[in-house]
């Protein structure tokens, strides 16, 4: 089962800082241009450890050492004198509905790489650039610097019962992002709530949401360590990887589509492809944008249905028969073979595009289909496909199964911010 345990935090000086102006997003969500705000916003914000730019003649991996030692010094970061669980509200608007995602920050313990019964179960592949790159990260720093996201199904629920005791408390830190999203943070030390949490996680299941790479980077890491003889204890930081952890309650969950913007050697002759399409989907075009988004959600819920956008014009792509991804794909189990991007890769990718999916480079993935609409349009070579979310229980169901789905298949909303809480890893 999921073994966690409280940390001592390190977390950004108030007294030195801003925390609007310090935070940021996940490092795998941040475009160029962000990255660009996010630097010029201040010399402290997280952006310049966890994502430094590139500099001819420059290590930027050791160049975020540097500057984290720096903070460390200045008292820019200080760390926490008590081991303590962070527990996190994030309240959103989607869809013109408000809610609100409730979950909390510790420390989660790497599973076994010689065992078989990991509790953490992960659900996407994932990409080698983006590990090396995050590998070579965490030698230099050392440290977690934002954590990975599980979800799980919080039997005893236990996060409703610890925000009932928080809710005449004030939070730590409040923030308001980009997005309108508030983050409060409250600090819980108590040893009788840390002691509950702490076994009550001791029978749950985990499932990772986002931070794949960074969970299999933090392993990479966990087995370098152990082979050094200094580094005997299991008790180490470097067992443990930092964590958010929500449950699976759908009124705070939002679990959005990630859609893909493929750009092609030659240019697509569309009437072509439509007709190549017809062999496995029937097809309808639709005009209106509007419409087609609507439409796209509506029969997301009932069939499988892919929606595409080329040459200023939608079409609705509904699969004639699941069964024909028996043949294609046998080898995968029924759950995978369901998923309507296992429909999109196998049927549309592979057969009719004939394109290499374990080769697919000038793919861009993003859950805003407005602006792969308007890429689209600005590029002859380009071609919009667009899904719908997948669902919860179809991520535990693979996952369970020992299966994972490709890369970029989820997209959960709203994003745990960086630079909140960082657990360092060396006492120095």
């Amino acid at each position: 089962m999921s073994k966690i345990k409280a940390f001592k935090a390190l977390v950004y000086n108030p007294e030195k800082v801003d925390f609007n102006q310090v935070v940021c997003p996940p490092y795998d969500v941040i475009s160029q241009a962000s990255q660009d705000v996010y630097h010029k916003r201040s010399p402290y914000n997280l952006i310049h450890l966890l994502l430094g730019k590139d500099i001819p003649g420059e290590d930027k991996y050791r160049r975020s050492s540097d500057i984290f030692r720096n903070w460390l010094k200045e008292k820019i970061l200080i760390q926490d004198n008590k081991p303590a669980i962070y527990f996190y509200s994030q309240q959103y608007t989607i869809r013109g509905e408000k809610k609100t995602r409730l979950g909390f920050i510790s420390l989660l313990k790497l599973s076994n790489k010689d065992s078989n019964d990991s509790a953490v179960f992960g659900h996407e592949n994932t990409h080698l650039e983006a590990k090396n790159d995050r590998f070579k990260l965490m030698k230099q720093v050392k440290a977690n610097l934002s954590p990975i996201f599980v979800v799980f199904l919080d039997k005893k629920r236990i996060i409703q019962r610890v925000f009932q005791k928080l809710a005449d408390e004030k939070p730590f830190i409040e923030v308001k992002d980009v997005e309108n999203t508030v983050h409060k943070l409250w600090k819980v030390a108590a040893l009788d709530i840390v002691a509950l949490v702490e076994s009550s996680m001791d029978k749950e299941n985990t499932f990772i949401a986002d931070g794949h790479h960074r969970y299999e980077v933090a392993c990479a890491y966990r087995d370098l360590m152990l082979e050094k003889p200094s580094k005997p204890g299991s008790a180490e930081d470097f067992n443990y990887v930092l964590t958010y952890f929500t449950n699976t309650d759908p009124r705070g969950l939002s679990i959005l589509p990630i859609h893909r913007l493929l750009k092609l050697v030659t240019k697509l002759n569309l009437a072509d492809f439509i007709f190549k399409a017809k062999e496995y989907f029937d097809v309808d075009q639709v005009k209106d944008k509007t419409r087609f988004l609507f439409l796209m959600a509506k029969a997301g819920c009932t069939e499988h249905l892919i929606g595409a956008y080329k040459d200023r014009k939608y079409f609705l792509l509904r699969l004639k028969n699941i069964k024909i991804l028996d043949k294609l794909i046998a080898d995968k189990p029924k759950e995978y073979r369901t998923l309507d991007v296992s429909i999109l890769n196998y049927l549309v990718f592979k057969n009719i595009l004939k394109l290499d999916l374990s080769n697919l480079k000038d793919i861009i993935y993003s859950p805003e289909p407005r602006e792969l609409i308007q890429e689209v349009d600005n590029d002859p070579f380009k071609i919009a496909f667009f899904l719908n979310s997948v669902k919860m229980e179809q991520i535990i169901s693979v996952a369970l199964g020992g299966n994972k789905m490709p890369p970029k298949s989820t997209y959960f909303y709203p994003k745990v911010l960086s630079g909140l809480v960082i657990n360092k890893f060396e006492k120095e």
